[in-house]
């Protein structure tokens, strides 16, 4: 009967430590899964929402089981120091106000050279659970914090003051360029002049950041030309340089160099991705004749996506079987995991709504 009873104590405990595990190990894979699609271009809104309904499900879990997690949140850190296993981690530091912890998640963090999790873990935390830290490493000696102080202003949307004008200044390239950044999405006017200024900086990033903050400024035309340079230069930020330099317009000139774009293989699909920018929707024609085209399916589907976010729902206009396209996409897609649409039910259901729609 002792043996009995003991187990049945025992049983539950096992039970509750698996569930930790789960938990600690869930939050880690959705928050990674998560920043994946948030990359995706564009973005899929619906299901990084369904995503992050999940993950705070997961996040209850750990903050119930209070310390508990942390000999799993160790172990997984140590095994897998990615993106989602640093975000755990730094959220379970912050959300238990251990500031050892913090320390010890932020150095293991510069070890391993990954900053994106510990990003995504104080941007997950309120500004006012947050806000003495921040404020700390947004004056710090280290460079690494002041990155840190100023990620977490960028995704809370927080202006720190005069401590800005400073920090777009910055000695670390990468913290100056995302200052400006920051700079820009506060409609910062009174720091115009330094962003002028770090359109001469050697950094390319430092360059293209202080750009699209002149173009949310409305100056665009002040930083037309880099923005356009950056664009075509095929670095990370390519993207962002090119959805600023359509911004910065005039529209008739910007139609004019994406025609230009068009001429060459290389940059074509960049042609077709910024058409898609400029949110006309009546260029959808023309987007289904670049969907037949290998090299420019790809940016075509984004373009489409982007100008019609409600064909997301429409699962038989995609797929991700290059076979369903042709031939032709077999032999240049192979393997690659791609989504792709197919150019003639796009045009079958945009008909379809036309019809509705009279």
């Amino acid at each position: 009967m002792a043996s009995g009873s003991a187990q049945l104590i025992a049983s539950p405990q096992r039970i509750a430590v698996e569930v930790v595990r789960q938990h600690v190990e869930q939050a880690a894979f959705l928050w990674a899964q998560r920043d994946t699609w948030s990359l995706e271009d564009p973005p899929d809104e619906a299901v990084i929402a369904e995503i992050g309904q999940r993950l705070e499900i997961n996040l209850d879990g750990l903050r119930i089981a209070g310390s508990a997690a942390w000999p799993f949140v160790d172990r997984q850190l140590a095994d897998f120091p990615d993106k989602g296993e640093f975000f755990v981690a730094g959220w379970m530091a912050i959300e238990q106000e251990d500031a050892k912890r913090v320390d010890s998640t932020i150095e293991a963090a510069r070890q391993a050279g990954e900053r994106r999790g510990l990003v995504g873990a104080f941007s997950w935390h309120k500004p006012q659970k947050i806000g003495k830290l921040v404020r700390d490493w947004l004056g710090a000696h280290d460079a690494l914090l002041r990155y840190l102080g100023v990620a977490a202003c960028v995704a809370h949307g927080v202006d720190p003051k005069r401590l800005l004008e400073r920090l777009v200044r910055d000695p670390d390239s990468d913290t100056r360029a995302l200052s400006l950044r920051l700079a820009g999405k506060l409609k910062r006017t009174d720091l115009a002049q330094e962003m002028e200024a770090a359109m001469q900086a050697e950094d390319d990033a430092v360059r293209l950041w202080a750009g699209w903050a002149l173009t949310e400024l409305g100056s665009g035309d002040l930083a037309r030309a880099a923005l356009r340079k950056a664009a075509t230069a095929g670095t990370p930020g390519a993207l962002a340089a090119l959805r600023a330099a359509v911004k910065a317009g005039p529209e008739k000139e910007v139609r004019v160099w994406l025609g230009g774009l068009m001429k060459s293989q290389a940059t074509a699909p960049l042609a077709v991705r910024g058409i898609g920018m400029l949110g006309d929707r009546s260029v959808l024609g023309w987007l289904v004749q670049q969907m037949s085209q290998p090299t420019l399916a790809i940016a075509a589907v984004a373009a489409f996506l982007e100008l019609f976010p409600e064909a997301r729902g429409e699962t038989k206009l995609f797929s991700s079987d290059p076979a369903d396209a042709g031939t032709a996409f077999v032999e240049h897609f192979g393997d690659d995991l791609v989504t792709l649409a197919i150019a003639e039910k796009v045009e079958i259901w945009w008909r379809d709504q036309n019809l509705m729609q009279a």
